[in-house]
């Protein structure tokens, strides 16, 4: 299991709510930004006078739009290079790629493409089951909703690892190991994830990086038809989009990044700020349980109630309790998981209490449902590869956290400072880069796209998952940052509930006007 740097939308994770989009720059008119009608029609793209003459061919491809089997759907299959460095070398790959045209009334503004966060969140199936049908009315009228599955995830050349059984092997592994024995358990487990991933999918891994995702989304803005790039990306989709505008700041259209991160940390600090923003999801919970009649943690402060789900979490560890599936007993690792998948929406805090009440008297179904939600279990033992692509994208973006255990039994300590019942968890989960078969070729950075038109980066205080000071960077970053704060709780902002946010964000993706820098809501 890796949780830490897990980047999830809400919608993802629990319910169907978690939106984030994006779009033109500032200045930038409708009709300049909106894709001719040949673009839009499937004919061949333009390239860039810049574009590099051994890249010209995917640029201009047609895509062949085909009914996706979803009614008011449409899917095709773009073309991209294996290796960038070495593009029509006969090594190709296939990425998917999903639109609903715009609605309408209203003149057509362009192309939307969403990103819904991972990295391995499966941006076609995000699209259709939610952002091309849920995002606000206006929005879809006036935009094709487009999204695609970035390379290594799902319907694109997805990097396959564990088998189901074995991945369910995996999940189980216990994640505090207590002595050498347990902590070489550990280490093996990640070695096994690791070696499985290098021998299923080879060829793909030392290409799944950030940036070579960033490089697709300039190839599918282009086959789209668009001069410019508009653009919602959530969670680790910030991450996408700002690697983007540092690239073609130039191409960059409105853009928002709802749940922020920080490409200037190193993977040891983004892994103790997350867990930072867990603690913090956590005591909004158990303040909000304590209020309960129902709450399993019972009354006093959010520390008493944090002891006495870390002591419930060591009787798990100690000793499983059933969940229904007699190979899958609720033990302290998918409990943990479980109770994390939770804090990503705070509407699904109901769901956790009574889940945890049930787990204290004996029946862990609830939390390993859960569990179950955050890893995209189906329920005949099958995975989707949101786990596998999430350790290639992140093990390739920047250097291992750690080097060994010994490295992370030093961390410790700051780790569960952080959060006395997921700091040890947390803290080990992020050793998993160190066994990964392919060396880091990406690192820590900041992002500045000078030159881009504004884009607005949103943060929540209270984030579970990208934590509020990440957006405070990002923002401060980019040469062209604007800041819109939602002083609540859950994962992103954009379509959560908040009228001030959602009118803000429609406002700049509709007229092109963004809000004013550092704006509060």
């Amino acid at each position: 299991m890796d949780t830490s740097r897990l980047l999830r939308t809400t919608g993802t994770v629990i319910a169907a709510a978690g939106l984030l989009l994006s779009g033109c720059a500032q200045g930038t008119s409708g009709s300049k930004a909106a894709a001719s009608p040949a673009g839009r029609d499937g004919a061949a793209g333009v390239a860039p006078p810049a574009v590099p003459e051994a890249l010209r061919p995917y640029y201009v491809q047609k895509l062949a739009w085909r009914d996706c089997g979803v009614p008011g759907f449409q899917c095709a299959t773009m073309k991209a290079p294996l290796d960038y460095a070495k593009p029509g070398a006969g090594q190709d790959i296939d990425l998917a790629v999903a639109r609903r045209a715009a609605t309408g009334p209203g003149k057509r503004l362009g192309s939307l493409v969403v990103n819904p966060g991972g990295p391995g969140g499966s941006g076609v199936g995000y699209l259709q089951a939610y952002a091309g049908i849920g995002y606000p009315a206006p929005v879809r009228a006036r935009y094709d909703m487009v999204s695609i599955d970035p390379r290594g995830v799902a319907r694109s050349t997805p990097v396959e690892c564990l088998t189901g059984p074995a991945m369910d092997a995996y999940t189980q592994v216990d994640q505090t190991p207590d002595d050498a024995g347990e902590k070489s358990e550990l280490v093996a487990a990640f070695k096994k994830f690791a070696a499985a991933c290098e021998e299923r999918s080879r060829r793909v891994l030392p290409h799944v990086s950030t940036a070579d995702a960033a490089r697709d989304l300039d190839l599918l803005r282009s086959v789209l038809g668009d001069e410019k790039l508009t653009y919602v990306g959530a969670s680790y989709g910030t991450l996408l989009g700002a690697t983007y505008a540092n690239l073609f700041p130039g191409r960059v259209g409105r853009l928002v990044l709802d749940g922020a991160m920080d490409p200037s940390r190193p993977a040891l600090e983004l892994n103790r700020d997350q867990t930072e923003g867990f603690e913090t999801a956590f005591r909004s919970f158990a303040k909000d349980c304590a209020k309960q009649p129902d709450c399993p943690l019972g009354r006093g402060t959010p520390e008493q109630q944090a002891a006495r789900l870390k002591d419930f979490f060591r009787k798990l560890d100690a000793q499983p309790v059933p969940s229904g599936d007699p190979a899958r007993p609720l033990g302290e690792s998918l409990a943990t998981t479980g109770a994390i998948a939770a804090l990503y929406d705070e509407s699904a805090w109901p769901q956790l209490r009574e889940a945890i009440r049930q787990a204290m008297d004996g029946d862990g179904a609830g939390l390993l449902g859960l569990a179950d939600s955050y890893y995209e279990r189906e329920a005949d033992g099958k995975y989707a590869n949101l786990m596998y692509a999430n350790a290639a994208v992140n093990c390739l973006d920047q250097p291992p956290a750690f080097s060994g255990p010994e490295a992370v039994e030093a961390a410790l300590p700051s780790f569960e400072k952080a959060s006395p019942v997921f700091g040890a968890g947390l803290a080990w989960a992020s050793l998993n880069c160190a066994y990964w078969p392919v060396k880091a070729t990406g690192s820590a950075k900041e992002l500045t796209a000078k030159g881009a038109a504004p884009i607005v980066v949103v943060g929540t205080t209270r984030d579970p998952a990208t934590p509020y000071k990440w957006a405070q960077a990002l923002a401060g970053q980019l040469d062209s940052g604007v800041l819109l704060t939602y002083d609540g709780d859950g994962h992103t902002a954009y379509g959560r509930g908040s009228d001030c946010i959602d009118t803000a964000i429609n406002r700049y993706l509709l007229d092109g006007t963004p809000p004013k820098d550092g704006k509060k809501c």
